[in-house]
């Protein structure tokens, strides 16, 4: 994995393993890969992943049983997207916004993008 340097690894982890609960990789109540088997596979120090598994333990997004590892939360992936979505709200939005006034670009024509966009993942959906 290639991280960002504006930002810390164990936060681009946890956000990484947000993802693959999102995609499906790991299920409601699915073990995901160990703590030394995560650092292996991203190339970390075991206490970058430790603190990452932590960060999603509070958020109540993974849990730990004894002596068996992390499991995935059963409201994982809808605490994922909800807490994605307030994000989304409280800091993309109001960017993409003030940038279509000063770029001066309708929203029909943000509408129009959108329903292509919308379009095109509907026919791949039905392949």
């Amino acid at each position: 994995m290639t991280f960002k340097e504006n930002c810390p690894i164990y936060i681009q982890m946890a956000d990484r393993l947000c993802d693959e609960i999102l995609a499906g990789t790991y299920a409601a109540d699915e073990r995901v890969p160990g703590v030394r088997e995560y650092s292996v596979l991203l190339q970390v120090n075991v206490n970058t992943t430790v603190k990452a598994y932590d960060l999603l333990s509070q958020r109540g997004i993974i849990y730990s049983r004894r002596g068996m590892g992390y499991f995935v939360a059963p409201e994982a992936r809808n605490l994922i997207i909800e807490e994605r979505k307030q994000n989304f709200r409280s800091h993309v939005l109001p960017y993409f916004i003030q940038q279509l006034f000063q770029l001066h670009i309708p929203f029909a024509e943000v509408q129009r993008a959108y329903d292509e966009a919308f379009q095109h993942d509907v026919k791949d959906e039905n392949k």
